[in-house]
């Protein structure tokens, strides 16, 4: 059986760490810029680390909402940490204003984790 959630946290683990190294080896960046830089990516592999344990959980959490919880941290990561990575490159302001909506659904996925964890899970297969 494929477990999605956890090649996508593993892809995106494997991106965070590729733009880490270019941002701080490979960048012009000043010291304002760096720093927006590096929380893009400190919340970037938070999240896609994150993301392992809950493809892995799917098997003993109801799944419809495991599921939607990592994907709702999985669209996280572009929104908040990829605005953050525009707004470092370019200066462009009003890139921040995207950021919030990927904020939004890390704490939307983390809330539907947490439900996930609330409820029975019914095993697999079953009716």
């Amino acid at each position: 059986m494929t477990n999605p959630l956890v090649a996508l946290g593993s892809a995106l683990a494997f991106v965070g760490v590729a733009l880490g190294a270019f941002g701080a080896h490979g960048l012009p960046l000043d010291a304002y810029e760096l720093q927006i830089w590096k929380t893009a990516t400190f919340y970037h592999l938070a999240h896609a680390v994150a993301l392992l344990p809950i493809g892995l959980a799917r098997a003993s959490l109801p799944s419809r909402l495991t599921r939607a919880a990592g994907y709702l941290i999985a669209v996280g990561i572009p929104l908040f940490s990829g605005s953050l990575y525009a707004l470092a490159l370019t200066g462009i302001s009003w890139l921040g204003a995207v950021t919030p909506f990927g904020g939004a659904c890390f704490l939307a996925g983390w809330a539907v984790l947490a439900l996930a964890a609330t409820r029975r899970c019914r095993p697999r297969g079953s009716a």
